[in-house]
């Protein structure tokens, strides 16, 4: 605005107007006057989706979107619990981390901007009384898209936009160590969460590319700086497959690795995966129940994810695999 020779309060109006009131066009902007509507609208273009599907669960009234932008198409998914919505939003086009038990492990297409991330919680907010919180784990890497993440992250807490509080902000993450310890830095009051998947490296390495990159003890180290720096616990996501990462063995393993962390497992049963792309299936309830067991036996915070839209696609990358 100060560019535009502009009072700086129009700045605040035009930041209201998007991230709070979700104006899709410029000329929305009733306050402003119609000069500066019409050179907004020559300089500047607001990121939108466009709705291609919507699926509502009949089991929980879980919503996923089919999102078209300019060039591609994206998916986010809007859940339901006791507490409230929340809305979990795609940061990329793709993926290029190719975890084999992940249907967004496909072709990579570009990073999204923060405008176009933002713009999945105001279109989701829309369906709902109003979102509450936001989960980083839809399509694509996050800390792979580090700056438009954090400046959507910046956007969406902002008191004059949603005013989501940070700590109802998830980021998950496979483990980039150096943008974890870049995020440190920024002291933020989101919840980190790590895909850990095994408790061995051998294992790790045989379901997710990134651990080739970076071993357990670069991660785990990553972490331990990223509760010091930050003194917020991390949540660790850990997706049970029958026969590969789910023996009681293996849960006594991953208690040892945690050992002192100030942190929390949750253990997903997976959805399954109907895109041909992954052979694992998912481990039984009674293993999952054995498995957390083991662990808060040996005094580590564990839950059980409760499975979410599995009659709407709704793990990350399905819809879009479709739709394609």
């Amino acid at each position: 605005m100060a560019e535009m020779n502009q009072p700086l309060y129009r700045a605040r109006q035009i930041f209201e107007w998007l991230h709070k009131k979700n104006a899709v066009e410029f000329s929305d902007m009733t306050n402003l006057s119609k000069p500066l509507r019409a050179e907004l609208e020559a300089r500047c273009q607001i990121a939108v989706v466009e709705t291609l599907k919507k699926l509502e669960s009949k089991n929980d009234g879980t919503i996923k979107y089919l999102f078209a932008l300019h060039d591609t198409a994206i998916e986010s998914v809007l859940m339901q619990y006791s507490h409230g919505h929340s809305v979990c939003v795609s940061t990329q086009a793709g993926c290029k981390m190719g975890c084999i038990f992940c249907a967004s492990g496909m072709d990579f297409v570009r990073n999204l901007t923060a405008g176009e991330i933002c713009a999945q919680v105001y279109a989701a907010n829309k369906d709902c009384r109003r979102v509450g919180g936001v989960v980083f784990m839809g399509c694509g890497e996050p800390l792979d898209n580090f700056d438009a993440v954090i400046l959507a992250i910046e956007q969406l807490s902002h008191p004059d936009g949603l005013n989501i509080g940070q700590r109802h902000i998830t980021l998950s993450t496979c483990g980039i160590v150096p943008q974890m310890l870049k995020l440190a830095e920024l002291k933020m009051q989101i919840t980190l969460a790590v895909s850990l998947h095994a408790p061995s490296d051998d294992v790790r390495r045989e379901i997710m590319p990134i651990a080739k990159r970076y071993p357990l003890k670069e991660l785990i180290s990553a972490c331990r700086k990223y509760i010091q720096k930050t003194n917020r616990r991390i949540t660790f996501e850990y997706a049970l497959a029958k026969g590969v990462n789910d023996s009681p063995q293996q849960a006594k393993d991953l208690a040892k690795l945690l050992k002192g962390l100030n942190c929390h497992v949750n253990l997903i049963p997976m959805n399954k995966i109907t895109n041909g792309e992954s052979s694992m299936i998912a481990t039984s309830r009674k293993d999952v129940q054995d498995f957390a067991a083991i662990l808060q036996e040996n005094r580590i915070q564990t839950t059980i994810r409760r499975s979410l839209g599995g009659d709407v696609d709704a793990a990350c990358g399905q819809l879009r695999a479709r739709h394609k």
